[in-house]
């Protein structure tokens, strides 16, 4: 009965995934980037770079520092991998409007949209850690359940007080289910 159940388990909890889906375009995500082909080496996510999920409740919950561009996704840990700088980077300017955005394959039941900056002096050649990231969103979209479309545009503003290499996390958290997508971008 224990095995049984376990698998009843997986299952269930799995079936949501097939839903909500998508990956960032603006700034162009690390794992589009890979789609793309712009970066070669990139393992599975060259394939599906819309599946970049894992639990969601960021900052407080979701993936382990060092495994949040891959979600804490071990066939994503490529995203994780800071390749000594080489991803390319989205030049954007401090204070600069932009509108972030994001194509969802499959649209899904949605929370919010929020968008997070690394800090100025950040480590660059480590994987990406909650320290080193400003935590408080500069930029929140709440949806509150509804259901977004499948080009989503999220008019912004780069924070300010920012020079040189950064790195840009998107998350997406549904509503409906355990999980968010994350999105790395290099800018």
């Amino acid at each position: 009965g224990i095995a049984v159940g376990a698998l009843a388990l997986t299952v269930s909890t799995s079936v949501p995934l097939a839903y909500g889906h998508g990956y960032t375009t603006g700034p162009t995500s690390r794992a589009k980037h890979c789609q793309n082909g712009t970066v070669q080496n990139c393992g599975q996510i060259q394939w599906e770079p819309q599946s970049v999920e894992g639990p969601k409740g960021f900052p407080a919950a979701g993936p382990a520092d060092g495994k949040l561009c891959s979600a804490g996704l071990a066939q994503f840990a490529e995203l994780d991998d800071q390749r000594g700088g080489a991803w390319p980077a989205e030049q954007l300017s401090a204070g600069q409007s932009y509108n972030f955005r994001w194509y969802l394959t499959a649209p899904h039941a949605t929370t919010d949209f929020k968008y997070y900056i690394t800090k100025q002096g950040w480590n660059q050649n480590a994987p990406l850690t909650r320290s080193a990231l400003d935590l408080n969103p500069f930029l929140t979209v709440p949806l509150n359940g509804g259901r977004p479309a499948n080009d989503v545009s999220h008019p912004g503003a780069v924070p300010s007080g920012r020079t040189g290499r950064h790195m840009i996390l998107a998350v997406w958290t549904i509503s409906d289910t355990v999980n968010a997508f994350y999105q790395c971008s290099d800018v």
